[in-house]
């Protein structure tokens, strides 16, 4: 590794180890990282996935890399000696702007798990030049800006493969760059990332505002771009269908290459479409078998046993719906394939609820792949259930032997072994390496409950882990921390949903209590990060809310020394293996019912925080794991909740106008100290949207949430007690690694 290092920095830079800057340092290993991943063999088989999704959130790749080539210890020892720190040197590199939030982080880990398992699979995305958009706070609120991050060297490989792809009335080309995926002492797989030859970053203004009709220079630029307007919600068909084309001809390409049957495809491919957005890959595909002289009824019948539908959202709004009108205009040669595919569903069902296309000329995707799809899977046990028994019943009874439920998970790879190196290494001096390979050997902590000095020891890992989130933050926010203090954090995509809304009222609710006298046997500090989407007005005033309780508790001396509200600019991979592993206390108070899964959830139980949470998502399951007693768990259970939606009986205003306590939080939002502060539309219209609205049923849940808070915060002073649950949760999590995710995918789902 020294004399190829040094070797490469010669011939960039005519530097060496000793002169280079870790800039230079961290190119250097990383081409020769790349080296090595090419000559690695590449995983074989008989049938190939191919794992479609609009975003991959693959995060920082180097070190990642290095742990599953076997070379992070190598290259850590070699930097040390010529006076580089690893951690300082991975610092240069940039975050691929590649997805958004859960969606993209688990299609990241499933890579890595199937290349860790030797099954033959790649994944197939786009390649976007500034991804979802960079987030900068200024004056108390969210501001967008581009986030390029594509050097001249980078993880990608441009494989010198071209496709044309067709739109109505033109066509793009599409250029094919690979970024290697290795597995974790196995073999390798690829993320394949398709990117237009024409693709122009000089179009973007102020911000990230750009010409939405300029297709030919603007289809990669950005990740769900504003679908606020009709031009933005018809760029995402452009982009939805450049993928998928992109994809459908490449999986043809190389089942020939393999030596596979286009006429028999199911037998040498597997796609599994990752959420709504690949949707178009069905008719696609028929399009292509059909051009190749299939009959209709053959390509359909082959399309149907080669595609599989993970379902990742209980949101209606979230399963996409485009208006026939856009398909006509950007893919008008699926609409007949559509149409003829609405009319074999009307013909097994006229059930309206399952139709393709509904009376308003609209296009249901979900229920394309639902139809023409042999296998539709939920992501957690509870999710699963909904979808069964609610939101996609009709579906149920007609193809029960479709559905399955396939619990998500993480790669304990980069979520531990690198992420937080101090407990990864104090596991292994307890119960061996084995866990590293195969996480159900967790379980072997168990053995260590009652051991006090083991106990301590966590105690300790955690707090130099919050020492040194306190660094990072002091150098790239300015922000001070007390890591004696408690850190309560809550961190992925801000959606009401999610109810960061009401984490906010628990702020208000300390701080008043603060103000009263009544102060917390330890100060708190209370950590957000979450981007909102530029249109979703209603989540970018709760970050204002957030920003300005912020300044206030700041700026307020009675307050400042017990209470602390943080929020992390620009959330992204990054930061969060700063954050997760400095967590006390994992925040997952989504209403009951809407989280399909959650992983971060996983994550901070992995790295020993104890979860506060709804009955929702995975935490159902992560409580079935740990024991009740090792979990704090608070509100209206999931039934409960969809019998208030059913029954429209939820009414935020009665209970604001019947509760004193619950009244004083909310009205807090527009107390004469936040407008001082404050931005008073943004703060009065998230005010009128509780009290009068409140969908996602903050005002249901609030009290026993503070109640169940208070509980943590003095559990917490016992430390013994509180050690003892951290180390069950560490034990148990071995369940939600993604290698058996994967492996239950591979059993059930894609038998490659």
């Amino acid at each position: 590794m020294e004399q190829r290092l040094q070797s490469i920095l010669n011939k960039h830079y005519g530097k060496n180890l000793d002169t280079a800057t870790d800039q230079q340092v961290y190119t250097a290993l990383m081409l020769y990282t790349k080296e090595q991943l090419a000559a690695m063999p590449r995983t074989e088989g008989k049938r190939k996935l191919y794992y479609v999704s609009a975003e991959f959130l693959i995060g920082k790749l180097l070190s990642n890399n290095l742990i599953n080539l076997g070379l992070f210890d190598e290259a850590k020892e070699l930097l040390a000696k010529h006076g580089h720190e690893l951690t300082a040197v991975e610092e240069a590199e940039n975050e691929p702007s590649l997805g958004n939030g859960g969606l993209g982080r688990l299609a990241a880990c499933f890579l890595d798990s199937i290349a860790t398992l030797n099954l033959c699979g790649d994944g197939a995305g786009l390649n976007y030049h500034d991804g979802l958009f960079y987030q900068k706070l200024e004056n108390n609120k969210q501001k967008e800006e581009k986030n390029p991050w594509i050097t001249p060297e980078s993880w990608l490989t441009d494989t010198g493969v071209r496709f044309t792809v067709p739109f109505g009335g033109f066509s793009l080309r599409s250029v094919m760059y690979d970024v290697g995926v290795p597995g974790y002492n196995g073999r390798r797989n690829s993320l394949h990332l398709f990117d237009v030859e024409t693709v122009d970053e000089s179009i973007i203004g102020d911000g990230i505002s750009f010409d939405k009709s300029d297709i030919a220079r603007n289809l990669t630029l950005f990740l769900y771009p504003d679908d606020s307007d009709e031009a933005g919600r018809l760029l995402r068909v452009y982009q939805q269908y450049f993928l998928v084309s992109s994809t459908a001809q490449l999986i043809l390409k190389e089942t020939r290459e393999r030596g596979g049957s286009i006429e028999k495809l199911h037998e040498s491919v597997a796609v599994q479409i990752n959420d709504t957005h690949p949707t178009m890959i069905i008719p696609e595909l028929i399009r292509l078998l059909t051009a190749e002289g299939m009959s209709m009824d053959d390509a359909i019948r082959e399309v149907s046993l080669t595609c599989a539908y993970t379902n990742h959202t209980i949101l209606a709004e979230a399963l996409e719906k485009w208006p026939m009108d856009f398909m006509r205009k950007a893919v008008p040669q699926l609409v007949p394939i559509i149409e003829e595919l609405d009319k074999r569903a009307k013909q097994v069902s006229d059930d309206p609820r399952v139709a393709i296309l509904d009376d308003q000329d609209r296009v249901y995707m979900a229920h394309i792949d639902i139809h023409y799809g042999y296998s539709v899977n939920g992501v957690a046990a509870l999710h699963t259930e909904i979808l069964k028994e609610s939101e996609l019943r009709p579906f149920y009874e007609l193809y029960p032997e479709k559905f399955n439920n396939k619990t998500n998970g993480i790669t304990f790879r980069r979520w531990l072994l690198h992420c937080n190196q101090p407990l990864a290494a104090f596991i292994e001096s307890l119960i061996g390496p084995g866990f590293k390979k195969d996480a159900a050997e967790l379980e072997k902590l168990l053995a260590f409950q009652n051991d006090e000095e083991v106990l301590h020891q966590l105690r300790r890992i955690k707090t130099e882990n919050k020492q040194a989130l306190a660094r990072y933050l002091k150098a790239t926010q300015g922000v001070e921390l007390n890591a004696d203090s408690i850190f309560d954090i809550q961190v992925k995509r801000l959606h009401e949903y999610k109810r960061q809304q009401m984490n906010a009222l628990y702020a208000i609710y300390k701080y008043l209590e603060i103000k009263a006298g009544k102060l917390p046997a330890r100060p708190i500090t209370m950590i957000f990060g979450a981007k909102a989407a530029p249109a979703y007005t209603i989540a970018k005033d709760i970050i204002h809310l957030i920003l300005c309780l912020s300044q206030l508790i700041e700026s307020d001396p009675q307050v400042s020394p017990y209470l602390k509200v943080v929020m992390v600019e620009n959330y992204n991979v990054t930061k969060a293996e700063k954050l997760i592993p400095a967590c006390d206390i994992s925040e997952q108070i989504s209403l009951a019912s809407k989280e399909a899964s959650g992983t971060g959830n996983m994550k901070f139980m992995l790295n020993g925080a104890l979860t506060l949470g709804t009955r929702d998502g995975a935490n159902v399951e992560i409580a079935q794991l740990v024991g009740e007693e090792n979990i704090y768990s608070f509100g209206k259970s999931s039934e409960e909740v969809i019998r208030l939606y059913d029954e429209q009986a939820y009414s935020s205003a009665a209970l604001y106008d019947g509760d004193e306590e619950i009244a004083r939080l909310v009205d807090f939002i527009i107390d004469k100290k936040m407008i001082r502060i404050g931005d008073v539309e943004s703060l009065c219209r998230l005010y009128k949207e509780i009290v009068s609205k409140d969908w996602f049923m903050t005002l249901l849940d609030v009290k026993e949430y503070i109640q169940k808070k208070e509980a943590m915060l003095a559990d917490y002073e016992d430390e013994l007690t509180w050690s003892r649950k951290t180390l069950v949760n560490i034990a148990k999590a071995g369940f939600f690694s993604s290698d058996r995710t994967i492996a239950e995918y591979n059993r059930d789902i894609w038998h490659l």
